[in-house]
């Protein structure tokens, strides 16, 4: 009996809800820490992150609009499907970064629970930024944090999933929707995520996830006059720089790339990433006529 021959994975990308493939054509040979073939990724193309955006703009309207406590359910629902994944996940993250099985679950199990984390921020996260403020005259002044659109992310190079998990979950927790630049180096378990995300009621568009050389698909992205803010946490500072001039031509929000290592990943993140890709709505409201006492009715 002839030995039989495993079924290698098509890596593709995660676009619209949809898995296409490069519109290029082109792929790129993905290796392991050891420089072995672990497989063949999309090169996505200028192209590719067009259409990208335009899923992205196209799912913000639905998206934002939902209520924050549909959005906690969903993003908790992508923590349940992954936990039933894990195993595939630890296998990935130890061939992208060349951890040993155990520090490979270590940050898979940080990733899920991190998704844990933001779902309980969606409700939370307008009491910490918004409230009543202090006025003179016969008005209540509101503010409220509302999602700034379109985001481009480049996930980290070196953290393959907890970091890029990390960037891309406060992104749509607030109600943004996301262009996901992976990993140049490791981009097969951000790619896999986007299963888990077709699958776990995030409607298509929210997330779109790109693989390839992160120069070329960034630049488009920085250019892009439908894109509100950029995060450049997978940018060095030479590409860093290029993109925030290039950002600047539609006053996109910047966040700008922080020191940060796989072990600064798994601290708790607090708010900071959540509320950099919000905007403050104030709305002023008359109180009504004013009483003989002085007190409004």
């Amino acid at each position: 009996m002839s030995e039989r021959l495993s079924v290698l994975k098509t890596y593709k990308l995660y676009v619209g809800g949809k898995f296409p493939r490069s519109e290029s054509g082109r792929v790129y040979e993905v290796t392991d820490a050891k420089g072995n073939w672990l497989a063949n990724a999309p090169l996505s193309s200028r192209k590719d992150a067009r259409d990208a955006v335009v899923a992205a703009r196209k799912a913000f309207g639905g998206w934002s609009g939902a209520t924050a406590y549909n959005r906690g359910q969903i993003l908790y629902r992508i923590a349940e499907m992954l936990e039933g994944r894990r195993d595939q996940y630890v296998a990935e993250v130890a061939d992208a970064e060349g951890l040993s099985k155990s520090k490979a679950a270590a940050q898979v199990d940080a990733a899920i629970d991190r998704w844990v984390w933001y779902a309980g921020w969606t409700d939370k996260i307008a009491q910490v930024v918004g409230g009543g403020n202090p006025v003179a005259g016969p008005f209540f002044n509101l503010s409220s944090p509302e999602p700034t659109g379109v985001v481009a992310v480049l996930a980290p190079q070196k953290s393959s999933f907890l970091g890029l998990v990390s960037v891309v979950a406060p992104v749509i927790a607030t109600g943004n929707t996301a262009v996901v630049v992976a990993s140049e180096k490791s981009p097969l378990p951000a790619l896999s995520l986007g299963e888990v995300l077709a699958t776990s009621d995030l409607p298509g568009g929210v997330v779109n996830i790109l693989s390839g050389r992160t120069a070329e698909i960034a630049a488009p992205l920085a250019a892009h006059q439908d894109v509100n803010a950029i995060d450049l946490a997978g940018a060095d500072a030479e590409l860093a720089k290029e993109l925030e001039i290039a950002a600047a031509d539609n006053l996109k929000r910047v966040l700008r790339p922080q020191p940060v290592d796989n072990a600064d990943w798994s601290a708790t993140p607090g708010t900071d990433r959540m509320t950099a890709f919000l905007e403050t709505k104030t709305v002023w409201h008359p109180t009504g006529a004013l009483g003989a006492s002085g007190s409004s009715y």
